[in-house]
């Protein structure tokens, strides 16, 4: 598997903890992770039991036949030099040394005075180092009270650690040598600097990230009287997997996260079942049976509900989109289907026959927090209520879907980004309540020249969009409005940022024209659109408007963490 990046996601300045806890294993966490990891802990116990089993019948062999074979490979075995010390043995029993040989020898170490070496009444030294018996050595610098500056190492790893409230964090689901993991970036926007701060190990291939404040139940909180917390600093990750997995980004060397939905029982429900074997044909699995209170197949899309906080919407290649209460405990689980109530760990709700085939992406409306906008590979966009999901609006578009994004600027707008580069406007008060018949866009436009994989709107300027596609190009966009409701729309830039296929581009939460992208080269850039002359001429007048200003920025407005091995940087067009 090639090294890539697959999604990113911004964090608010001021949210993340200055100073992150680490992740500490103790005997409460253990209860916890096994109650919401049952199976896990099942299988490293077996293979513990195995191992063990098996270091145990190697060393009874040891006592047969390895051991002669190990007797063998000793008798062979010479030191050269207990060889040498038994030659000069033999030699001095052969001819022993005379009396006046002996006499001579004594005679010569009697200077050394070596009968009275380790006798501490000897006769004080005298010279430089006269005061040398004074000296003591202390294994630890804190117990030695000669030396007054401490090395503090907890200081120095707190101060490493410490997060500032100017601070960005940027989190990038990462894949590299078939290892995929969570790298969490600090962004400090005054001094143009991007690091990595620390980073979460990922169980399998990670497709998409959902930033959310929401403390998700703990399964075993650390004691009873401890009070839920209100907010917090998490980070949603649906993978290949068909579990969802909530991490908390404030605790640094984490192994297991802090709540995982989706997990059925103790059974292999997400086990492939072959269908059958030949000699000439494909092995091939039997369809996994879709299930209404979980997942059977891939997460690709996560939505966080930003009203209703304790809600989490997730769409899956099992073609359904479903429902998650982050305030249950997911370790309760039903014991059959029929038994299932709602203060089990599984979705609350499912959404079937929406689609009929992979469903791509899934956003919440912010303007109307119980109505969800979903795309799929069905080449299909629905509107509907959560409520009630049976009175769905939708169109047929020309391709697949890639992305889509409801435009904060206006509750009945959205963007919808395609396989074929087109990105397309619409308003949902124009679709249709019958499933194939299309609705008219209000624009379209030819962004890329392959997939339009990335696609964000600006939360800060009105009509300004950001664009990325597997042409290697991130392309920025004003779109004008005019009193009859016609939109005109313009390239304002475009750029390849270096990041191979673009598979994420996301404006900041708090910078103007700031934006990060990510791609298939496994790189990381922060760009500032702001930097560029026909950017700062296209929404200078926006900015005037709602009484905001440029920053001045130094070079190109790009920043990245250095990589020797490859600088290709790209140019504006």
């Amino acid at each position: 598997m090639s090294s890539l990046i697959s999604c990113v996601s911004w964090v608010k300045r001021g949210v993340a903890a200055r100073h992150p806890s680490k992740y500490i294993l103790d005997d409460k966490e253990l209860e916890r992770v096994s109650s919401l990891a049952r199976i896990e802990l099942e299988d490293a116990r077996l293979e513990l039991q195995r191992a063990h089993e098996a270091a145990q019948g190697m060393g009874k062999g040891a006592e047969g036949d390895e051991a002669d074979d190990a007797g063998e490979d000793e008798d062979e075995w010479v030191d050269e030099e207990d060889e040498g010390q038994k030659e000069g043995e033999d030699l001095m029993d052969e001819d022993p040394p005379t009396e006046e040989v002996k006499k001579a020898m004594d005679e010569d170490l009697s200077k050394y005075n070596l009968d009275d070496y380790d006798n501490d009444d000897a006769a004080p030294a005298t010279g430089p180092f006269s005061n040398i018996k004074g000296l003591k050595y202390y294994r630890d610098n804190e117990d030695d009270p000669y030396i007054t500056l401490k090395d503090d190492e907890e200081d120095d790893e707190r101060e490493d650690l410490e997060i500032l409230p100017s601070d960005n964090l940027l989190v990038v689901a990462k894949t590299e040598d078939e290892v995929s993991q969570l790298e969490i970036y600090v962004y400090d926007d005054s001094e143009e600097n991007l690091y990595v701060h620390h980073d979460l190990m990922l169980p399998n291939f990670p497709l998409c990230l959902e930033w959310l404040d929401f403390p998700p139940v703990q399964s075993s909180p650390l004691s009873p009287q401890t009070p839920q917390k209100q907010f917090g600093n998490y980070i949603a990750v649906g993978t290949m997997d068909p579990e969802i997995e909530v991490w908390s980004l404030d605790v640094v060397e984490g192994m297991y996260p802090d709540m995982v939905l989706g997990r059925p029982d103790k059974t292999a429900a997400h086990v492939p079942v072959p269908l059958g074997t030949g000699k000439k044909k494909r092995k091939k699995t039997k369809a996994r049976q879709v299930s209404a209170y979980h997942h059977v197949d891939a997460v690709l899309s996560l939505s966080w509900n930003r009203t209703h906080r304790n809600l989490l919407a997730s769409a899956s290649a099992d073609k359904t989109v479903k429902l998650w209460d982050l305030s249950r405990d997911p370790s309760l689980m039903p014991q059959d289907a029929e038994g299932v109530d709602s203060a089990s760990g599984c979705a609350i709700r499912s959404f079937e026959g929406i689609h009929e085939d992979k469903v791509q992406a899934v956003q919440w409306n912010q303007a109307d927090p119980t109505v969800l906008l979903t795309g799929g590979y069905d080449r299909a966009v629905r509107v509907f209520d959560s409520r009630a999901p049976d009175a769905c609006l939708g169109t047929v578009v020309s391709a697949d879907v890639e992305a889509l994004r409801w435009d904060p600027w206006n509750s009945h707008s959205f963007y919808v980004s395609l396989e074929d580069g087109t990105v397309l406007n619409f308003d949902a008060r124009t679709l249709s309540n019958s499933p194939r018949t299309p609705a008219p866009a209000r624009f379209t436009l030819a962004a890329h020249d392959g997939a339009a994989s990335a696609l964000d709107v600006n939360p800060h300027i009105r009509g300004c969009i950001v664009t990325g596609g597997t042409d290697k190009m991130v392309k920025v966009w004003n779109i004008n409005e005019s009193d009859d409701g016609k939109a005109s729309v313009s390239l304002v830039t475009s750029r390849d940022l270096g990041v191979g296929r673009v598979f994420s581009t996301v404006f900041s939460p708090d910078d103007l024209l700031t934006v990060a992208a990510a791609g298939s080269k496994a790189k990381l850039q922060v760009w500032d659109v702001g930097a560029n002359f026909g950017a700062r001429k296209a929404f200078g007048g926006k900015l005037e408007a709602i009484g905001r200003q440029w920053k001045e920025r130094q070079g190109g407005g790009v920043i990245g963490v250095v990589d020797d091995e490859d600088s290709d940087e790209g140019g504006d067009e």
